[in-house]
């Protein structure tokens, strides 16, 4: 008697991934506004499995907020393709990205930009320029988080005109907001409800009143 050994096929964990990419793409991004191929195409190649904790890789693509360590997030995969398309990253640009923990964003936009220099979120509201200590210059601010308010000296790095895209919180709303650098002032238009990370760390500071 022949013995016939059952064995269901597996796919391989990357294979799972390169997968789940693909269906980010088609069924986040697009239906979102997410249309540059060149967004779509360096989106599809960053494993985003890899920017989140060991325990939490299998939900790496859902349509919402990762959790991270120390209670940062890595924002939703449609929050990371608008604000790169919006920004339209160029060869010659000199670009700050503020981190919201998880390294993502600076490493999504690194091929696309003449140099990208990355702060974090504690350091960006001290007032600490670029860890490499190059800071000044820059033409395109991202800020991957929602901010009540972008700190004086973190603008103060920018160059005059300089590029910012943001996510901004208005009374608990999150909306991903464009603008440009003006006067030590960030002139910001309001793109789009959507659900972004807020950063504590960027609160305007309490006015009371009686």
């Amino acid at each position: 008697m022949t013995i016939v050994e059952d064995r269901t096929p597996t796919r391989t964990v990357a294979a799972d991934f390169a997968v789940a990419r693909r269906a980010m793409i088609d069924s986040q991004l697009r239906p979102s506004g997410v249309s540059a191929p060149w967004v779509l195409e360096r989106m599809a190649e960053l494993p985003r499995e890899d920017f989140v904790p060991p325990a939490r890789r299998a939900v790496a693509y859902m349509d919402r907020a990762v959790p991270l360590a120390g209670g940062r997030w890595l924002a939703p995969a449609t929050v990371h393709g608008l604000m790169v398309q919006e920004a339209r990253p160029r060869a010659d640009d000199r670009v700050l990205v503020v981190d919201g923990g998880s390294g993502y964003l600076p490493t999504l936009i690194r091929p696309l930009a003449g140099s990208v220099e990355v702060i974090g979120v504690e350091a960006a509201s001290a007032g600490t320029v670029a860890a490499d200590g190059a800071g000044g210059g820059y033409t395109l601010l991202l800020v991957d988080g929602a901010a009540e308010q972008l700190p004086a000296p973190l603008l103060a790095t920018l160059a005059p005109g300089a590029r910012i895209v943001t996510g901004l919180v208005e009374s608990g709303v999150t909306r991903l907001a464009a603008g440009q650098a003006v006067d030590g002032r960030a002139a910001l238009l309001p793109l789009m409800e959507i659900g972004i990370p807020v950063l504590p760390e960027f609160a305007a500071p309490r006015v009371w009143s009686f």
